[in-house]
């Protein structure tokens, strides 16, 4: 048999896919995928969501005229298909790497990128902006939101539904539903899919009922329609969908392209108004260790194509994440009314280990962080201790909840922040940037942040201990600096840190995960001449007054240091100080934070030195701050 001639090879853009048949898709959906896999395999990222959806996104950009079409993908993870077909298939094996691809789709990378994403539930809302912005300036354009059954489970998804059948809109949105999200998807949305997809009576009702509106003249198709609507409401209740606005086309086999394309042609040709086509997808498709894996490899690191075999480092020292979750685990079992919480990210906080322990006690509310914050709440009202853990980045989204439903009411919900600080190669997305500074704000909010892995576990059984109000504690991506762990964490005293090293020229006033660099610097320094104190604040709010004090009254400088965005710790020490008079009397002070710009994809390492956050970097600080430009170690 003659080889086949390879066709991912000739495609540089979606116009040359358009130039291909369809009997030619499934050859170029086998090379696609290889593609993507042997790419994965060096870069790591996001693996599983891309293989499943390989053929629905070769049958969206053969369909529809991207990039004047747009197709909007949601959250990201499965769009490295679809960076390979949109010219940066050369560019592939720099994802997630300083200055290459982004992990996600990124406007400023391409034109056929309309809609930055990397948190979830947005597509729509987005899908629909494009869609009335079309309508409203004359433009024919389809739109295509493409929405996971995990991101759907978020309310912002049902807002925009909403809206859009309300408007009667042209948008069409594409339900990928391959029953896996991060972890499983949870709750009635699941199951409300399942019955849709094995529904026959539904289906067959409504096959029926349109062949005969086919034979039929108008004025009795009209009358057959809304029988059919009717029967279809008898027997099933209708779709939920359909109550929103939309018609609901499916369930279709995703990866059957012989189903697929001649349904996407006719939503695309359809003057319908918002539709939604239910595709069926397998997550890790077509890649037997990731079909194979619990979570179908949705990420990895570098990997053996072969064996699917990751190559994971060693660890030195235990994750913060893995000591959190071991923590809570501990105290849950000497408290009853300890309860965990987390928005579809059980394994990434931590919180799967607690879950095992306590299963009764547990909650994976899915992607709906607004919902986390406001059910905590409730907990807390009734006497619980809910723990209510959220990376830094996706506690940004229920930050009304926070405020409103939790800061007002001084209800006694704990936050356990993970990933605070940055990320790494999931760059400005998924950074935990600015939590010191939008919790600091908030009256009565106890903010904490730990320095090693050891506070970390201070920081928990101190917040299971504290019953007065709010309260959050912030630690980083990855392991711990090693250092030896209690067997039970202390009960901290709140709002006092501590002195870790005594010096009396230059004070570094590290706040978190900085804590030891600054340690580091300090050595360096006496090695100058320069005796360093450093402090770990432990505390932004309430503030250690009383240390701030100390160490402005009896230093010539004063640095604080933190893994946050300006308005965060900082500037809280600033405000103190001036407020007391201590900046009138000649005391220097500087405040190193992350710099005020978003921090594309790099190594962690070189974020922190980007940053100006490393041990050179305040070492640096303190040379410029005291004006010793030619600074020699003293004993040189």
């Amino acid at each position: 048999m003659k080889p086949e001639t390879p066709l991912l090879d000739a495609i540089e853009l979606p116009e040359d896919l358009r130039n291909l048949s369809d009997d030619q898709l499934p050859q170029l959906a086998e090379e696609l995928r290889r593609e993507m896999l042997d790419a994965v395999s060096e870069t790591g990222g996001h693996l599983g969501a891309g293989l499943g959806v390989v053929e629905l996104t070769i049958a969206l950009h053969h369909i529809f005229e991207t990039p004047h079409d747009r197709i909007v993908w949601d959250v990201g993870h499965q769009c490295y298909p679809h960076k390979i077909l949109t010219g940066r298939r050369d560019r592939i094996r720099t994802l997630r790497k300083e200055g290459g691809l982004s992990g996600f789709t990124k406007r400023s990378e391409s034109e056929y990128d309309p809609f930055g994403a990397a948190h979830s539930s947005t597509s729509i809302s987005a899908g629909l902006g494009m869609a009335e912005a079309a309508r409203m300036s004359g433009v024919s354009r389809n739109v295509v939101s493409v929405i996971g059954d995990g991101s759907i489970t978020a309310g912002m998804a049902y807002e925009a539904m909403n809206n859009a059948g309300g408007l009667d809109a042209r948008q069409i949105v594409i339900l990928n539903d391959n029953d896996m999200s991060i972890a499983p998807p949870t709750g009635a949305m699941s199951h409300y899919l399942a019955r849709l997809v094995s529904g026959k009576t539904y289906r067959s009702l409504r096959e029926t009922a349109k062949q005969l509106n086919e034979k039929l003249p108008k004025f009795l198709a009209d009358k057959a329609r809304k029988t059919e609507e009717y029967a279809r409401g008898f027997w099933t209740g209708g779709t939920m969908f359909e109550e929103l606005g939309f018609y609901y086309v499916g369930p279709i086999d995703g990866h059957n392209l012989d189903a697929l394309m001649p349904i996407l042609r006719n939503v695309r040709d359809s003057k319908q108004g918002p539709i939604l086509v239910h595709v069926v997808t397998e997550k890790g498709k077509g890649y037997a260790p990731a079909e194979g894996a619990q979570d179908r490899l949705h990420a990895v690191a570098r990997f053996n194509v072969v064996t699917g075999e990751q190559s994971k480092s060693i660890p030195n020292a235990p994750s913060y994440t893995k000591v959190f979750g071991q923590s809570l685990t501990e105290e849950a079992a000497r408290d009853d009314k300890v309860v965990g919480i987390s928005a579809a990210m059980p394994g990434g906080t931590g919180m799967d280990i607690f879950q095992a322990a306590f299963p009764e006690r547990t909650y994976d509310v899915g992607i709906a962080e607004q919902h986390a914050v406001t059910f905590a709440a409730g907990l807390a009202s009734e006497g619980y201790k809910p723990f209510c853990a959220i990376y830094s980045t996706f506690l940004q989204r229920a930050y009304d909840q926070v405020v409103h439903d939790v800061s007002i009411q001084q209800l006694p919900v704990r936050f356990p922040i993970d990933r605070a600080g940055f990320v790494g190669a999931d760059g400005a997305t998924h950074a935990g940037s600015f939590d010191i500074a939008y919790l600091s704000c908030l009256p009565g909010f106890t903010v904490m942040a730990a320095a090693d892995e050891a506070e970390l576990k201070h920081m928990v059984a101190t917040a299971v201990a504290y019953d007065e109000g709010p309260l959050s504690f912030r630690y980083p991506r990855g392991e711990g600096v090693g250092v030896d762990l209690p067997d039970r964490g202390s009960i901290l005293e709140i709002g006092k840190g501590r002195i870790t090293k005594e010096g009396s020229k230059v004070a570094l006033l590290s706040f978190g995960s900085r804590h030891a660099d600054c340690l580091a610097a300090a050595e360096e320094l006496e090695d100058y001449g320069l005796s360093t104190t450093v402090a770990d604040a432990r505390f932004a709010k309430p503030l250690d007054t009383r240390l701030i004090e100390q160490l402005a009254r009896n230093h010539e400088l004063l640095i604080t240091i933190e893994e946050g965005s300006t308005g965060g710790f900082g500037a809280m020490v600033l405000h103190h100080l001036a407020s007391t008079g201590l900046l009138d009397v000649g005391l220097k002070i500087r405040t190193l934070t992350m710099p005020d710009v978003y921090v594309d994809q790099m190594s962690p390492a070189n974020m922190i030195s980007y940053a100006g956050l490393d041990k050179s970097s305040i070492i640096k600080a303190v040379f410029d701050a005291l004006g010793r430009v030619d600074a020699q170690p003293a004993l040189a």
